[in-house]
């Protein structure tokens, strides 16, 4: 079967006195038949491509299910009379969602379990499931959660009654997946933001329970549309705070979750630059911001007094400080030191450390728990230790160790190694990475290597233990994390160095990161794959165009690639919520440094490494079209005869299918291709 070939239309951008000829532009009309079927010709050519790899994806799923525990519990959580915890069984798709009313950890044995919510018989509704938030009242009688079936970023509430199993008549449409719904202390009223057209959070609502939406009230809408709103309830249950906020400002509202029909408070106004956060501890709100710290500096104000601010411990330039975690004994701050997450203890006006054995590693502490709890609970992992949580008193500082997640199937961790490695990007700047293979691996050798990243919004790629990919690491391959600029593994002047007019350096590292692996003999240019999902897929599809050479087969997985022409359309989701990360073309400067890597813009007449990409039809955050119209340009101008599939999700939108076993399978397929090119499938 040859390759689907699309059609010309000519559509020319004009704009700055520049033109961007766009002759697959037509593809971003869902509506038009031609376009369905495009991506489903290219669909069968992806399955035609993978036909002679069935037995090799097989063989990984299925050493990847034997990876799967008989069963997984996670560490109960207590809040107020109830420990709640979420269990997955080997059989299931989709976790189920459990509690249990006990006096203490102790007594657990003894309480009998109640299930609060089992996503797998809610998914025989549908092919595609997603629940995101769920929140219980303040009474633990009634459960509010969010459900999607679609992909989108449109989610629907619901209301379960604890009592009798049954949902409430009360439905709520158009709410955003996350940070968008909170019960008052009374339990009669919700609280919730629903997104717009361009499905951007941008209004908050307050339900009474039991009456008509019609009725419910708007509290306050962000009409700027390089903002969006979120709301978190602070950890003692006291106060509903409202973020308002683009990706370089912020502005928090709060609200007395015993008082919901009172009007919302503003902390500090808005002011361009200035980013903060806030949490309640005793009789004060601590404040986490930016202003006058580049990493961040906790300040404190008493509730009688917001707009007084004092230091709660001096300023250090070397902690980026991202989260506070308060209990009535003692707060707990989270941040980033030496490149690591970490947890630090107050102690008067000082932050000690909890110490951990292992060079690499990542910390946090778990999220929802009660504020009146004297033992904290605290996630660890490496990439060679399984994610192990930690009882941390909160009295004496002693922590206890009280669970290893299970691992199914033989695994000894003294069989693997973990390095932590460091590559110099072309400006000087040390770019660290995290390394992680199996015993012997490296000894006759380069081998083939995996090379990931993501590299925006400040987010991170901190070491996790994965045990679905002890498989691969058995057949000899090493996997590499670049830690590139645009996170912020490195503090937040890293994350400012990877954004904006200094995007480039995102791809640069990444670069020098490959060539780093190659020049000191960790793999070579045919045993090298590169993989990068989202932003992460505009990093390795920019690289596929910067310096392709370098690797065997890059993976793009749902890929932002026409940069340009989606930043110049309002009307697309999220778009003007995106000018503060990567510019807005409008101006003339952001366009032509945009235009420069954009790898849909900067595609050429050249070679072209092997190409496994992926889309999803319903993706809101990163339309189909981008990729699609990339696939399309790449197979009319690239000079090779390397492979170039794309796999489009009909049904599903961002990430990917739902339920764990279609997400293995996903990524079966996905592996099984790399390793082909890379001469590794055999092993």
């Amino acid at each position: 079967m040859k390759p689907p070939i699309a059609k010309h239309i000519p559509h020319p951008h004009e704009l700055h006195g520049d033109v961007r000829e766009d002759d697959y532009y037509w593809m971003k009309d869902k509506e038009n038949p031609e376009v369905i079927q495009y991506l489903e010709d290219e669909n069968r050519y992806y399955k035609e491509i993978m036909e002679p790899l069935k037995d090799s994806t097989e063989q990984i799923y299925q050493s990847m299910m034997d990876r799967v525990p008989d069963s997984e519990v996670d560490v109960p959580i207590q809040r107020g009379p109830y420990f709640y915890y979420s269990l997955l069984d080997k059989a299931k798709q989709y976790p189920i969602f459990a509690r249990k009313k006990a006096e203490s950890r102790d007594h657990l044995d003894e309480a009998s379990e109640e299930i609060v919510l089992d996503l797998n018989d809610l998914a025989t509704q549908s092919d595609y499931l997603n629940v995101t938030v769920q929140r219980m009242s303040s009474d633990h009688t009634r459960l509010a959660y969010l459900e999607n079936r679609d992909g989108t970023d449109r989610y629907t509430v619901f209301v379960k009654d604890m009592a009798t199993g049954e949902l409430l008549p009360d439905r709520i449409a158009d709410v955003f997946l996350y940070g968008s719904l909170e019960w008052s202390d009374c339990g009669n009223y919700l609280f919730y933001i629903t997104v717009d057209e361009n499905q951007r959070p941008s209004q908050l609502w307050r339900h009474r329970l039991g009456e008509d939406t019609k009725s419910d009230e708007m509290l306050y809408e962000e009409t700027d549309d390089t903002f969006s709103l979120y709301m978190d309830k602070s950890q003692s249950g006291k106060f509903i705070f409202i973020y308002s906020g683009s990706k370089t400002t912020s502005e928090v509202r709060m609200l007395d979750a015993a008082s919901p029909l009172s009007s919302l408070q503003v902390l500090d106004a808005r002011h361009e630059g200035i980013l903060y956060q806030v949490e309640h501890w005793e009789d004060d709100l601590l404040i986490l911001t930016n202003e006058g710290a580049t990493n961040f500096q906790l300040l404190r104000c008493p509730l009688t007094d917001i707009h007084a601010r004092a230091n709660v411990m001096p300023y250090n330039e070397d902690r980026y400080l991202q989260a506070v975690y308060p209990f009535h004994d003692k707060l707990l701050v989270a941040g980033r030191e030496n490149g690591l997450t970490q947890v630090w203890v107050l102690q008067d006006d000082s932050l000690e450390p909890i110490r951990w054995d292992e060079p690499l590693y990542s910390v946090s502490v778990l999220s929802n728990q009660s504020y009146d709890t004297t033992e904290a609970l605290i996630s660890y992992e490496s990439l060679l230790t399984p994610e192990t949580t930690y009882g941390l008193d909160l009295l004496s500082g002693q922590k206890q160790q009280l669970q290893v997640a299970p691992v199914s199937g033989e695994y000894d961790p003294a069989r693997f190694r973990q390095e932590h490695l460091w590559a110099t990007a072309e400006d000087g700047v040390k770019v660290p990475m995290t390394m992680v293979y199996r015993e012997g691996a490296l000894d006759n050798g380069p081998a083939p290597l995996i090379l990931h990243a993501y590299g925006s919004y400040g987010s991170n790629s901190d070491p996790y233990f994965n045990p679905y990919r002890l498989p691969l690491l058995e057949k000899g391959i090493v996997f590499v994390t670049a830690q590139v600029r645009g996170g912020s593994e490195m503090g937040w002047n890293w994350y400012e160095d990877g954004k904006m007019e200094n995007k480039r350096n995102t791809f640069t590292d990444f670069i020098a990161a490959a060539k780093h692996l190659i020049d000191e003999n960790y793999t070579t240019k045919d045993q090298l794959a590169a993989r990068g999902g989202s932003a992460g897929g505009l990093l390795v599809g920019a690289v596929a165009n910067m310096a392709g050479d370098l690797f065997q087969v890059i993976v793009p997985e749902v890929p932002f690639v026409d940069v340009v022409t989606t930043m110049l359309d309002t009307t697309i989701p999220l778009t003007t919520l995106e000018w503060d990360e990567w510019g807005n073309p409008q101006k003339k400067d952001d366009y032509f440094y945009m235009k420069s890597y954009s790898p849909y813009d900067n595609v050429e007449a050249k070679e072209y490494p092997n190409l496994y990409i992926t889309t999803g039809l319903n993706d809101p955050r990163v339309g189909y079209w981008e990729p699609a119209k990339w696939v399309a340009r790449l197979r009319e101008l690239k000079t090779d005869d390397n492979t170039l599939v794309m796999k489009t999700n009909m049904g599903a939108g961002h990430f990917g299918e739902s339920g764990r076993f279609n997400h293995l399978k996903e990524a079966a397929a996905c592996y099984a291709f790399m390793l082909d090119k890379i001469g590794a499938n055999q092993k």
